[in-house]
């Protein structure tokens, strides 16, 4: 059948949703037994008409879509897709290119190693390093951790590569108290372990003592792997990176940075003194969905031996035809078979420039600060954190004396079916709080003022409800 048709329906769907955006409700309106009631169906025989099975999509499917694309989504740190990432994603499907080698898809070769260039140049990193576009922060702090596995290991004489783990040289790690899960997940699925990771102690915001670690590193006899955070996915706060970093040089260790948004501080001309010193970590990780606004998947892994990330990912067969010069995807990667994800970051960037980048994020940070001033001015709101990115933690207090836990838990419930705006629960230091985040290129000072507003609304409602 032809495409035109479908390409041109979908279009239209799109269109209208994006449309939508800024006015609809931000939560999903519709129910599980309302969506599997429509779509957990039985398989047919001998099929459907596509443009009938496009059309459910769009148009049932729908109230079960979060507008998390949307300018007053601030739940997780979940960026938008800018405009042009969102198009050139669409040209990114439609051509379908596997970027394994770069004799399947030379253009992708191409744009995605002048994505990880222009990258690392943003970030202030060695134009040298390697970079591997991933699916998340997930993948990329894993292709990281492997590479210092890789490297601390070779070091000691063992090819983990070839040998695996079975009889290999211990290899310590270290993360701090507010180590991000994905992190340890990613010391699973390496097989050393999440319970292995010794815990360095951080300050109130969450940042990694350096005179912590340095005692640490200090009783281990032997380089370590350190994991260091440029973002706590609470507060926002960036590990001392320059300290953290001198502590692990002087134990010849690997320093990877787990900087999924914080890293963007790096471009951002008002707040490039918290990553102060990433440029001396070994490996880092980030996530173009969340601060540069693109459609996922979006991780980026980046190492500064361009090397061992080809030792740690690459993989050769007698039948794959590989260049000797150009950029082979799966030599930066745990994939082979992907499609062409740094497209869209390859557009976006070019799109933006440097100064949109920076405009990007300064703006984030600005509104998050609007948040905290707009909620942290009314009675017996407080707000947890030093806001110094684009995370508040805001938590609601009763004049009565009421459980607090209970109701900032209840606050948040209300606010996320009020339908203004959408955010999320946590728990810091033990106590219950909403947690904001602001990462969209759509958010405006109006949506943070109505959002402040209806979190306030919902705050009065639970409080007069008891």
């Amino acid at each position: 059948m032809s495409t035109s048709p479908l390409l041109s329906d979908a279009f239209e769907y799109a269109r209208r949703f994006q449309a939508s955006l800024p006015s609809r409700p931000v939560g999903a309106r519709a129910s599980a037994s309302d969506l599997h009631r429509v779509f957990d169906v039985p398989l047919s025989e001998g099929g459907e008409d596509a443009r009938a099975v496009l059309r459910t999509l769009a148009e049932q499917g729908e109230p079960g879509v979060v507008a998390s694309a949307g300018p007053r989504f601030f739940g997780f740190v979940i960026g938008g897709s800018h405009p042009v990432a969102l198009a050139a994603d669409w040209l990114t499907s439609s051509w379908d290119q596997n970027t394994g080698l770069y004799v399947t898809s030379p253009l992708t070769a191409v744009l995605e190693g002048t994505a990880g260039r222009w990258l690392c140049e943003i970030f202030g990193l060695p134009p040298e390093c390697g970079v591997g576009f991933v699916t998340g922060t997930q993948l990329a702090n894993l292709v990281g951790l492997a590479c210092a596995r890789h490297a601390l290991l070779a070091r000691a004489g063992w090819d983990v590569e070839a040998k695996g783990l079975l009889g290999a040289p211990a290899m310590p790690i270290v993360v701090g108290e507010e180590v991000h899960v994905t992190v340890l997940r990613a010391l699973r699925f390496l097989g050393l372990g999440a319970e292995t990771a010794i815990r360095v102690a951080v300050d109130a915001e969450g940042r990694m003592r350096p005179e912590a670690l340095a005692r640490t590193l200090a009783g281990l006899g032997r380089p370590a792997l350190v994991c260091a955070q440029a973002g706590n996915v609470n507060t926002g706060a960036v590990d001392p990176l320059g300290a953290v970093a001198d502590a692990v040089a002087a134990h010849q260790g690997w320093l990877h940075v787990d900087g999924a948004f914080g890293l963007f501080a790096r471009v951002a001309p008002s707040r490039r003194h918290l990553v102060e010193g990433m440029e001396r970590a070994d490996s880092w990780a980030v996530d173009m969905h969340k601060w540069l606004n693109v459609p996922y998947d979006a991780g980026v892994a980046i190492v500064r031996d361009a090397a061992l990330l080809r030792a740690s990912m690459g993989s050769d067969a007698a039948y794959l035809v590989k260049s000797a010069q150009e950029r082979d995807g799966v030599n930066f990667g745990p994939e082979f078979s992907r499609r062409a994800r740094g497209i869209p970051t390859y557009a976006t960037l070019r799109t933006l420039g440097r100064q949109g980048v920076a405009e990007l994020v300064e703006r984030c940070c600005a509104l998050a600060l609007r948040m905290a001033e707009r909620l942290g001015a009314a009675p017996h709101v407080r707000i947890l954190n030093e806001v110094v990115l684009n995370q508040v933690l805001v938590r609601f207090e009763s004049p009565r004396g009421a459980d607090a836990d209970a109701l900032t838990r209840e606050v948040v419930a209300r606010v996320q079916a009020e339908g203004t705006c959408w955010l999320g629960g946590t728990v810091w230091r033990g106590l219950a709080a909403m947690r904001v985040s602001v990462s969209g290129w759509a958010t405006t000072e109006a949506d943070i003022d109505r959002s402040a507003e209806a979190i306030l609304g919902c705050a009065r409602a639970a409080e007069s409800s008891r």
